[in-house]
């Protein structure tokens, strides 16, 4: 089957509906980011939901799942090639993703898939941060981390008066948007509607990337970035009014290339 705008790096698996372990559905992924829901009967695929945007970053391209992962476990995991990055001065060139794990769920717009960062990560953290009930004023910056290059931020925020709100880190902006119910950073935009008037956000920080999660996976935004060697740490801000913090802890991360020498 030809995939709609993309003739390159197919996937194809199936995959259980949360909450109904008894029902599954196949998932077609294409290198452009999009995929299709269907089902299929061992020769013909049947698309039923799609083409659907998975992630909405700048860098998202040619994901693909592994296949061997034990049954035991039983997730799906799925790395992307962040294509189209530039390094300069660097003596690599490009890079891939966090690995994140999908989900499959039934939403009020039908079939989606989830996307959110693998546990294993956690090997990665340093001592957290953790705040709890604080509210956030235009220009007080009562949330504001010591200084890093490497972190993994998850907030909860319950929606006020503010009319933004969200999380500065190295110099950009990680922004929600009220009124557009929308998530966005390194002037990309991914739809994310409030959940009982709630809103979660996950940065996952590297030196030469910014991925975005919300609600849970049901947004990303997967992109490349080179922030100044001075721009360390991160702060909350809200424009408008307030915006409150109902839980935030921020790992600092240790190079993944030295977790087994800690």
């Amino acid at each position: 089957m030809h995939f709609p705008g993309s003739s390159e790096c197919p996937d194809f698996f199936e995959m259980p509906i949360e909450g109904d372990k008894n029902t599954r559905k196949w998932v077609f992924t294409g290198a452009n980011g999009h995929y299709l829901i269907g089902s299929f009967d061992g020769i013909k695929f049947t698309p039923e939901v799609g083409p659907i945007t998975a992630d909405y970053g700048a860098n998202y391209y040619a994901v693909q799942t592994w296949s061997d992962i034990p049954a035991k476990d039983g997730r799906r995991i799925q790395i992307t090639w962040m294509a189209g990055g530039n390094y300069p001065q660097m003596p690599f060139n490009q890079q891939m993703s966090y690995p994140c794990e999908l989900t499959l769920h039934e939403t009020p717009d039908g079939l989606r898939l989830h996307r959110w960062p693998v546990k294993e990560i956690a090997a990665l953290y340093d001592k957290a941060q953790s705040w709890r009930n604080v509210t956030v004023q235009p220009g007080t910056g009562a949330v504001h981390a010591a200084t890093g290059d490497l972190w993994d931020i998850q907030a909860e925020f319950e929606l006020q008066d503010a009319k933004a709100f969200g999380i500065r880190v190295r110099n950009e902006e990680v922004r929600y948007d009220v009124a557009d119910q929308s998530v966005n950073a390194l002037g990309r935009r991914a739809p994310l509607k409030p959940i009982h008037n709630k809103v979660v956000l996950r940065l996952l920080v590297d030196r030469t990337s910014l991925e975005v999660f919300g609600n849970h996976g049901e947004a990303s935004l997967t992109s490349c970035f080179l922030p100044r060697l001075k721009d360390l740490g991160w702060s909350v801000y809200s424009e408008g009014g307030a915006v409150k913090v109902i839980s935030l802890t921020a790992h600092p991360l240790h190079s993944a290339w030295k977790v087994d020498a800690r």
